[in-house]
């Protein structure tokens, strides 16, 4: 018997492959793999209803922990790609590997997924599934097959489209981030509607402005107002809370691996408040060579994260100069949270590379140092521009 097995979300892309799996490419058996990252219960249970209408298998992989783990590995990276915090990015290749293992066990013969050939997720799962030796099927991207299509493809056969707006739009949730795409959201002369957003409340509702403090151990997050949480915990709570003060909405032109530039709206509330907060406690700990070096590489970090290519070589050698600076990275961030906003207003650690007697205006001298010092510093401060004011014109 040959059989496929299908990332499958129970959404419109993945509900329309099942179909196209056994009809267009001759497969006795699809098996729908669902990898937890943290999406909603309401996401399993459309996929267990859509399952169910197509006679399927389905089989849920729980892998929850280590995306939490990635998400606040990420955070000491400070990775962001243009504003964005990396959720669908991190999760695909998780997904992938999982699915990959999976249906090695079921004596599957080929891998599939609902990507399309314009979008990014088709390189991260396919970066994965490439290094096994199973055949690589994409129904929707193979058969060059558009959304409307979809629609009324789903709505002919009678098959159950539950996500988004009737699968106008395309969602994707898990722990660390929500994205919302497709229909008028594609314009980006259109403004979105409220009602895309979940995790968020609208900035003008937000609730009253508070303040909360997240303590960071070696440069992993494990404290909130100074109880203790487990990484999925600790997102999860950070998701709910911060996500009432308006925090953690992007709307964005994203420019995407293959070259394209598109509309994208993201929910990441809990990921915007770590990385605040995370940034700060850098900026007290580390010295101004190690902040400036380390961009560099939290740059590249990102790079290859939002690539989904978390296993590249390159990866190795960025994290060892990343947990090195991390060492160091203990301490308290208090967030002050107001109307869709999120600022530092307090910082603490015994790694401090500050001195308040020496950065006061308060005291004459620093240490052994005078103000006085700073004068032969001052004089050259610029000597090489002056010099080049002074140069004859054209020379």
């Amino acid at each position: 018997m040959t059989r496929a097995a299908l990332a499958f979300s129970g959404g419109l892309d993945t509900t329309v492959c099942v179909s196209l799996l056994e009809e267009e490419y001759g497969y006795e058996e699809v098996l729908g793999i669902t990898v937890d990252v943290g999406q909603p219960d309401s996401e399993f249970e459309e996929a267990h209803a859509t399952a169910a209408a197509h006679g399927i298998e389905l089989t849920v992989i729980d892998a929850t922990e280590a995306f939490a783990e990635l998400c606040l590995r990420s955070v000491q990276a400070n990775a962001t790609y243009q504003g964005y915090p990396l959720g669908t990015a991190m999760a695909r290749p998780v997904i992938a590997g999982a699915i990959a293992e999976a249906a090695a066990e079921a004596d599957c013969t080929a891998l599939a997924h609902g990507c399309t050939g314009k979008g990014n997720d088709q390189l991260r799962f396919e970066a994965v599934w490439r290094a096994t030796d199973m055949e690589i099927i994409a129904p929707i991207r193979d058969l060059e097959l558009t959304r409307e299509w979809e629609q009324a493809y789903a709505a002919e056969h009678d098959l159950p489209v539950s996500a988004g707006d009737g699968g106008i739009w395309s969602i994707d949730s898990n722990l660390w981030s929500r994205s919302i795409e497709g229909g008028h959201l594609e314009d980006p002369t259109h403004v979105p509607p409220e009602r895309i957003y979940e995790w968020t409340t609208a900035p003008e509702d937000a609730a009253a402005p508070t303040e909360l403090t997240i303590g960071f151990e070696a440069g992993t997050a494990t404290t909130i107002d100074g109880a203790a949480y487990e990484p999925v915990a600790l997102i999860e709570e950070l998701n709910a809370t911060v996500g009432a003060y308006g925090v953690g909405r992007t709307d964005m032109m994203e420019d995407r691996i293959l070259g394209l530039k598109v509309r994208e709206n993201y929910e990441h509330p809990g990921a915007t408040a770590l990385l605040a907060a995370h940034a700060a406690l850098e900026e007290y700990v580390l010295t101004k060579d190690e902040r400036d070096f380390k961009r560099s590489v939290d740059a590249a970090w990102a790079q290859k994260a939002y690539e989904g290519l978390l296993e590249h070589p390159l990866m190795a050698g960025l994290e060892g100069f990343i947990a090195a600076t991390q060492q160091r990275v203990t301490g308290e961030v208090t967030l002050r949270l107001a109307g869709g906003s999120v600022r530092p207003v307090a910082r603490d650690s015994p790694h401090a590379v500050y001195a308040p007697d020496a950065a006061s205006f308060d005291t004459a001298a620093v240490g052994e140092i005078t103000q006085q010092d700073a004068i032969g510093v001052a004089k050259y401060h610029g000597f090489q521009s002056r010099l080049a004011a002074d140069r004859p014109d054209g020379a």
